[in-house]
């Protein structure tokens, strides 16, 4: 397989994709990791780095970061899949942890940051924020609201803030804006970069990391794989989007698609037009999400959903491109910014994340069994997976520290119903933010369809 053609991030990363070894046959560890994207690349530098005698292996079907960890949009933000009221009621937990837990995954951007640099890692890491653009009336409303909620958690404006029309203009000069958020709490990276460099950096610290070798049974004190058997006190799951392809776990998680385009790189003059100075990264408040960013090299990267659910969870290497998603994407960028109308479309990709049946992202050891897992961050995983990796240490090193009481650790997310209905509804689901987006253009209020939804989706 040519990794290379995976996505522009693998395309452009600087080092040899050739596969490391496999499993060797049966093999001993203290921690076993199956996955080696960004939670289980962390989760193994945070324990060599907490503990140098631990032999830490890492087991991955393909190459590390060959998933969602090296394919995605290139957002470090602090966003997390559920609302602080959703967290705030889960049980054992209360305002004051949903709040924690906002300003960790807040300080886990800066950590990526601080990490990559202390290791030596280029991912191009660059925070300068994200801007949220509203350019209907309906937008706007829900611009001011999401402010407005803000506020009644204590947030303030170095958290996020409302931006007018000439300001939002002043960073990002899309068509139609009435006004924007901002929030300084995400930094534009290179994925695949980062993937690659922290799985180097794993091995520098002695972690083992094994490729083209498949788990597919996780029991107590082994990983059974198609080389042999891992055993370990202490085995992590750190699947995500790829995690229905373990025994007793197909309906843990479903994999959801993202697609994304790429342009050449642009000039400096329309970049000047458009904007984007800081690396800012963005999106809009249209309910079909959208997300962008001014690479390192001048592309524009510009992705979002639309990409439909594959009955019985399934994930094929042709699901990661559809011609009529990428033609959406490129209208809707078009749309934006008409200066790029001519210009040229590099690269097109997609790739499989994971949706847990509640929307909120969990991180978790059980110490009867040594079993742990992390993920569920549907979308949101650049910097969750960091904060996954630092909780996951401090539990496996059975330190009792803030993060392993922040109201997500141990969070048990329900499973999905069985076909069709898991079929059915999760399509639905994205049918209607389509009609709702619709619905919105017609009546400039935000829809009520899509407020509807809103409990099934992590929101309130």
């Amino acid at each position: 397989m040519d990794y290379r053609n995976l996505s522009l991030w693998h395309a452009t990363v600087p080092d040899d994709l050739t596969p490391r070894e496999p499993l060797p046959g049966d093999t001993t560890a203290d921690v076993a990791i199956v996955g080696a994207g960004l939670t289980g690349l962390w989760t193994a530098y945070y324990l060599l780095r907490g503990d140098p005698s631990l032999r830490v292996a890492v087991v991955e079907s393909d190459i590390a970061g060959f998933g969602a960890s090296g394919r995605n949009g290139g957002w470090c933000s602090a966003l997390f899949p559920a609302s602080l009221d959703k967290l705030a009621a889960m049980p054992g937990s209360s305002r004051a942890g949903a709040l924690a837990l906002h300003q960790a995954m807040r300080d886990t951007v800066d950590e990526v940051g601080r990490a990559t640099a202390e290791e030596g890692i280029d991912a191009h890491f660059q925070k300068g924020g994200t801007i949220a653009l509203a350019r209907t009336g309906a937008q706007l409303r829900k611009a001011r609201a999401e402010v407005e909620e803000a506020r009644v958690w204590g947030r303030g404006e170095d958290d996020i803030r409302l931006l007018s029309r000439d300001e939002a203009r002043a960073r990002l000069d899309a068509t139609g804006i009435l006004g924007a958020t901002y929030t300084p709490d995400c930094a534009a990276i290179h994925p695949a970069r980062l993937a690659r460099g922290l799985a180097r950096t794993v091995e520098r610290l002695g972690g083992e990391i094994y490729e083209q070798t498949r788990a597919h049974h996780l029991e107590p004190g082994q990983v059974r794989t198609d080389r042999g058997t891992l055993r370990a006190d202490v085995v992590i799951r750190a699947t995500e989007g790829y995690t229905r392809r373990l025994a007793g776990h197909q309906r843990a998680m479903v994999p959801v698609y993202s697609l994304i385009i790429a342009t050449e790189p642009l000039p400096a003059a329309t970049w000047e037009q458009i904007g984007l100075r800081e690396r800012e990264t963005f999106t809009d408040f249209r309910n079909l999400i959208i997300y962008a960013q001014r690479t390192a090299d001048d592309r524009l990267v510009f992705g979002g959903r639309g990409a439909p659910y594959h009955f019985g969870s399934a994930i094929k290497p042709g699901f990661d491109r559809d011609p009529r998603v990428f033609a959406k994407l490129r209208k809707a960028m078009v749309e934006l910014f008409p200066t790029l109308t001519s210009a040229k479309t590099t690269h097109a990709w997609g790739g499989a994340l994971g949706v847990p049946r509640d929307w909120c992202a969990s991180v978790g050891l059980d110490r009867d069994t040594g079993l742990g897992w992390a993920g569920g961050y549907v979308g949101d995983g650049v910097a969750t997976t960091n904060l996954s990796g630092r909780t996951l240490r401090d539990l496996v090193l059975a330190r009792d520290t803030e993060l392993t009481h922040l109201p997500w650790v141990n969070h048990r997310s329900p499973a999905w119903e069985p076909e069709p209905l898991r079929w059915l509804g999760v399509n639905a689901g994205l049918r209607t933010m389509i009609v709702a987006d619709a619905e919105e253009r017609l009546t400039g209020r935000p829809s009520r369809l899509a407020r509807a939804m809103a409990p099934l989706l992590g929101g309130h």
